[in-house]
């Protein structure tokens, strides 16, 4: 892929997105078994907390590559997980772009001037943390320097978009959290096992990307 191809992925990828999105229908095909109602309807009681985080995508070797980040181990809901960079609201924040752009140059060192906002994916409520997730979708022109923050982060993984769109890739693992039981469909990236509320994140990406072609 060279410099104008990707432009060309980039303009139509941003002008998909500012179409309506499949939302939930393409978030469930990586939704954990059975499909619960709560898990995507936060409770009026206890309104969720608003998050954002950030898709990055760059161009690498002829192919679009995006970070993920394994969380360290810690008295959390996320704890160990795989999870796109981002994080909670801050007073500072202007909108929840701003969030996910704050939140990517915390985690992994790459600077909002650098990151060209190209729309938003769905957002999406995680019931374990009582967030409400917006996604912001975001391009570099190359790959940048990763810059992890060791508090953080424990390792950034690099898929491809080709290897997450492949489904030699994916699997369903069972998943015990008593007295609950879940079968939930995964992407395996650099061996890791990523689930749960950023699967169904990139499942929405990657849905809007096989409309684009």
């Amino acid at each position: 892929m060279n410099s104008d191809s990707f432009q060309s992925f980039v303009d139509r990828l941003s002008h998909r997105l500012t179409e309506p999105l499949p939302g939930r229908k393409a978030q469930e095909i990586m939704a954990p078994r059975p499909i619960d109602e709560k898990r995507f309807r936060e409770d009026p009681l206890r309104p969720a907390r608003p998050g954002g985080v950030m898709v990055l995508l760059y161009p690498q070797n002829g192919e679009i590559f995006l970070p993920l980040m394994k969380r360290p181990v810690y008295q959390g809901a996320h704890s160990g997980q795989v999870s796109l960079p981002g994080g909670k609201v801050e007073k500072s924040d202007i909108d929840l772009t701003a969030t996910a752009l704050r939140e990517t140059h915390e985690e992994i060192g790459v600077l909002p001037q650098n990151i060209d906002v190209l729309g938003q994916l769905s957002e999406l409520f995680i019931i374990a943390s009582n967030f409400k997730v917006y996604p912001t979708v975001g391009v570099l022109k190359s790959e940048p320097l990763f810059i992890p923050d060791e508090r953080e982060v424990d390792r950034v993984l690099l898929p491809s978009l080709a290897e997450l769109k492949d489904v030699d890739n994916r699997g369903i693992k069972t998943m015990h959290f008593p007295p609950y039981k879940i079968d939930s469909p995964y992407f395996n990236v650099e061996g890791e096992v990523v689930w749960g509320a950023t699967a169904m994140i990139l499942s929405e990406l990657i849905h809007v990307l096989d409309e684009i072609g």
